[in-house]
């Protein structure tokens, strides 16, 4: 080729090669920009210099990363700002992008195939902490390129795809945190490139773990927690010699550990917890010198802690909850790594090895319920970062080492049920970072200090040797939820500033040598549960300001020398535990405690009088003898009435005769013939699962509400059902919940007596076509989430021991004539804690449909959490009117999965707003149209939602306590 033309074809390409640079970066701001105004909402402005400019370059633009060498655009990183949209599959129309992240936002709805392969040339996808719903996307062989997929923390659903087997290059898959259902495909032991594998936290069906995956021999990371393992590990997990981190923890696999473990070279840290593993502790563990975490704790093994294993140099051992035996070897003394120890609920005997503690800076030191003896290791603080110190229930001797007092480190002690002996070192209870100090049955003597650390939330002294009276001091200490200081020496008056306590809980004082008056200034005691000052030599006269502490349930004052009457401010109170007796009270017993159930707690004052309680002396005693004769008089027409009467309805029954057994759980005027005469087909109020509910007028003039359960083979849970409501609804007093006041039993039947609400449930009233306007203003509804709230949070959080209803619903909602709520209906509320076998609890549901936590399918276990997402459920009823399984939701979908998708859901009606920025929004598509619009503050209901949302998150950790749901609806600001 002639020079001339060869120097003229090189000026072309060159000219063509600029001029393609040229003209992609403006393309690709035009891409971005349609993507930003069409497929996204970017409501928190994090993308406002998202904007076109003079020179067509987005490599400044947030989040975007261009290639300085050839300028082109090659990652999209919008992590953590706030976007809202479906998938953005235009940004795949980028030909040259390589990265694409798109993690923590409000993302949703699921991704369509078609709009997926547009990202085939990518080779980082990350979706993760996103909204996405329906089945995993196919990743077809065009993804050839694709080296990291991330789709965590979504709610994809199904199974995992046969093609993620199949990604030649992929090195990095994480799918943990999603609904996927399904089994572990053993097609993922195709990935030779894989170095993380992370399934963790999804409800698969049982099954084993693929040996398959022994085949990932570059695998660094398998993290397969809580997806429903079962069976051994498999052998082959000792081929993966690459292994840094091993996680098949919270799954049902079973066996011994295999001794192919071994073989794991590289690995530093293996989480094996919560399993049904058994066996001894493999030798093998010995070998793995780059170990630094061990945690086996929760399963089934037995045999002793080696030599070998306690030489290892960890960081973390956790052998806790297992059936382990034997000495501890004084080898793990010397490993200068370790920083936590958790070795209790376990069988370990011996002493522990002296210089725990010398060569390493231990932080959390867990050794409690175990059969150790001997001191207590003194050194564990030595290089003072011991934080957490729990040796109870084991026969610890002598002192409390010395060197604990200079441990400034120190935040949480707990040594009670030992057999430790002396005084408290002085500088121990100064300690400035201490903040939970139990040590109660021990053999301390003493005075405890007037130093004591200000930082305690609880004290727990009971069952020592401690005397002198309790110091001043403590009424310094602002953080105190529990004092405990029970079966002790103390003497002199209790410290009158200590109703300044404003955050106390529980004051257990009894079996003491206190003496004076009892502190009436307690208005400030606005927390206070618990009040046991019995056992004592208080005198004086009963505080009438404890009356007004409005969450006390026990108080127990028996046993001083206590004078005066009962103050009537005391029946304000709904109390568990009354008791007052054994003092030199006197007077009549307010009405509030005339009850026969009360008497345990009256006897023992002899000038204590009852007109109702026949066990103690009549008030009309002391009464002049005319008004006593009027009196008798009346009573013996009246005995002779009723005996005629008595007489007469026998004859007419004949010679049969029935056996009840009843109970009055509250004050009432009638008996089991009131009832059981009136149970007719003309009363029926309503039905359900257990029974049928009666509306019964007496002839007193009160109605009440009898549930009479169904019986029969048909129903053999009839009677756990009616024990749980007694031993629930018996034993309890709130507002919100509603009153059992009656319970009676016979061969063939039984009845439960309640106080009547006269405006049925909330469900008759959010869903009865004919009582829509009930509820037309939200201010009511609010007052009713506010209200059942608060009966929940008792059940939860005063309860001892704590109550799960099991079956909240807007049905067990019931409302008075003020439309006030009761939480209603415990026929599950303990049953289930009485099945102890897997058939038993599998046979009864517990919960309704709609209602019931997504985790219950797979775990089939109930705590608060799955209540809290119950009432969740009712907090969307609330708002919308809907019921849980409106049919307009559409197939599959109920009213979380609504509300969810419209919420968090971009939409062409909703513009760039969104439930927070409009209320034209709110009005139309989620709000009950029903409601009142004038004076519904949407504001209010904006902020209901959002606990709702809360509460009904997918995960259970992520649900609020019952308690914070209550704090939150009051709340003046948005959660």
């Amino acid at each position: 080729m002639p020079r001339p033309l060869f120097l003229f074809l090189l000026l072309c390409i060159s000219c063509s090669s600029g001029f393609s640079e040229t003209v992609s970066l403006p393309r690709e701001s035009e891409i971005l920009l349609r993507v930003k105004n069409t497929q996204l909402e970017d409501k928190n402005k994090s993308l406002q210099n998202w904007v076109p400019n003079t020179d067509h370059n987005p490599c400044n633009w947030t989040g975007i990363t261009c290639d300085a060498r050839n300028q082109s655009l090659v990652s999209i990183d919008l992590s953590e700002i706030g976007i809202y949209g479906e998938f953005p599959f235009g940004f795949c129309r980028i030909q040259t992008l390589q990265n694409l992240s798109l993690a923590f936002n409000f993302l949703s709805n699921s991704i369509s195939p078609s709009s997926l392969l547009l990202c085939s040339h990518l080779r980082l996808l990350n979706l993760s902490d996103n909204f996405f719903v329906g089945k995993l996307p196919e990743f077809p062989p065009e993804f050839s390129e694709l080296r990291v997929l991330d789709l965590s923390t979504n709610n994809f659903t199904g199974d995992i795809p046969a093609s993620f087997g199949q990604i030649p290059s992929l090195r990095v898959l994480i799918l943990s945190g999603n609904l996927l259902s399904g089994t572990i495909p053993p097609s993922l032991g195709n990935l030779s490139e894989l170095t993380r594998l992370e399934l963790a936290y999804n409800p698969f069906k049982q099954g084993p773990l693929p040996p398959q995956l022994g085949n990932l021999s570059s695998l660094e990371t398998l993290f397969l927690a809580g997806v429903n393992l079962v069976g051994e590990i498999p052998p082959s997990i000792g081929s993966l010699t690459s292994l840094k981190n091993l996680d098949l923890s919270q799954n049902s696999l079973s066996g011994n550990i295999p001794n192919s473990i071994s073989g794991l070279k590289n690995v530093e840290q293996i989480e094996l917890f919560d399993n049904q593993l058994s066996g001894e502790l493999p030798q093998g563990f010995g070998n793995l010198s780059n170990l630094i975490l061990l945690d086996l704790s929760q399963n089934a093994l037995t045999g002793k802690l080696t030599h070998a294993i306690a030489s290892l140099r960890l960081y973390s051992l956790n052998l806790n909850d297992n059936l382990l035996e034997g000495e501890i070897p004084e080898s793990l003394a010397s490993n200068p790594n370790l920083q936590q120890l958790k070795l209790f609920n376990n069988s370990f005997t011996g002493k522990l090895p002296q210089d725990l503690g010398q060569k390493s800076e231990i932080q959390e030191f867990d050794v409690s319920t175990n059969d150790f003896v001997g001191e207590l290791p003194k050194y564990l603080c030595k290089r003072n970062k011991l934080e957490r110190l729990i040796t109870f229930a084991n026969r610890f001797s002598g002192t409390l080492p010395e060197q604990y007092g200079e441990c400034g480190s120190l935040q949480y002690v707990r040594i009670q049920n030992n057999q430790l002996s002396g005084q408290v070192p002085p500088m121990f209870w100064a300690l400035p970072g201490l903040q939970f100090l139990e040590m109660s049955n021990n053999r301390f003597q003493g005075s405890v200090s007037a130093s004591i650390s200000t930082a305690l939330t609880k004290l727990i002294l009971s069952a020592n040797a401690f005397s002198g009276k309790l110091p001043t001091r403590i009424c310094q200490l602002p953080h105190l939820l529990e004092i405990d200081v029970r079966k002790n020496r103390f003497t002199g008056d209790v410290p009158t500033c200590v109703t300044g306590l404003t955050k106390l809980q529980k004051l257990k004082m009894q079996e003491n040598m206190f003496t004076g008056e009892i502190p009436n200034n307690v208005a400030l005691w606005t927390d206070m549960t618990e009040l046991n000052l019995s056992f004592n030599r208080f005198s004086g006269s009963i505080p009438r300001e404890l009356g007004g502490l409005q969450d006390l349930t026990y108080l127990d004052l028996a046993v001083n020398s206590l004078t005066g009457e009962i103050p009537v401010e005391l029946t304000n109170l709904r109390l568990n535990q009354f008791n007052v007796s054994d003092n030199n009270l006197h007077g009549e017993v307010p009405s509030g405690f005339n009850h026969q159930v009360y008497l345990s707690g009256l006897m023992g004052n002899p000038g204590l009088c009852s007109a109702v309680i026949k066990t103690l002396p009549s008030c009309s005693k002391r009464r002049p003898f005319s008004l006593l004769a009027i009196v008798v008089l009346v009573a013996c027409g009246s005995l002779l009435v009723g005996s005629m009467l008595w007489f007469l309805k026998s004859k007419a029954r004949g010679k049969s005769k029935r056996s009840y057994l009843s109970t009055a759980f509250q004050r009432v005027g009638f008996n089991e013939e009131d009832i059981l005469s009136n149970l007719t087909r003309e009363n029926v109020i309503g039905a359900g699962s257990s029974g049928r509910v009666y509306r019964v007028r007496l002839k007193t003039g009160q109605t009440v509400a009898v549930k009479k359960l169904f019986s029969g083979a048909q129903k053999p849970d009839t009677e756990l059902v009616f024990r749980a409501e007694i031993e629930t609804l018996g034993r309890i007093r709130h507002a919100n919940i509603v009153k059992l006041l009656f319970s009676c039993s016979g061969d063939e039947f039984r009845v439960l007596v309640y106080e009547y609400m006269e405006n049925g449930s909330l469900g008759d009233v959010l869903h009865g076509e004919d009582r829509c306007g009930e509820l037309m203003e939200w201010s009511r509804r609010f007052a009713i989430a506010v209200g059942a709230a608060q009966g929940l949070a008792y059940l939860h959080h005063d309860c001892v021991p704590a109550i799960v209803h099991r079956d909240v619903k807007s049905n067990n909602i019931l409302l008075d004539h003020e439309f006030l709520p009761r939480v209603a209906d415990f026929g599950l509320a303990k049953t289930l804690q009485r099945e102890t076998t897997q058939a038993a609890a599998m046979s009864r549901v517990a919960g309704s449909y709609g209602y019931i936590a997504p985790e219950y399918a797979y775990t089939m276990k109930v705590t608060e959490k799955s209540d809290v997402y119950s009432f969740g459920v009712v907090l969307m009823e609330l708002i919308t009117g809907k019921r849980p399984n409106d049919s307009s939701f559409g197939e599959n979908r109920d009213l979380v999965k609504w509300i969810t998708e419209t919420v968090l859901s971009p939409s062409p009606e909703r513009g760039s707003g969104n439930m927070g920025e409009g209320k034209d929004y709110i009005m139309t598509k989620i709000v009950d149209p029903r409601l009142n619009p004038v004076t519904c503050d949407y504001d209010e209901v904006e902020k209901v939602l959002n606990v709702a949302l809360l509460c009904t998150s997918a995960f259970p950790i992520n649900r609020p306590s019952m308690r914070r749901v209550v704090e939150l609806l009051k709340d003046h600001k948005l959660p």
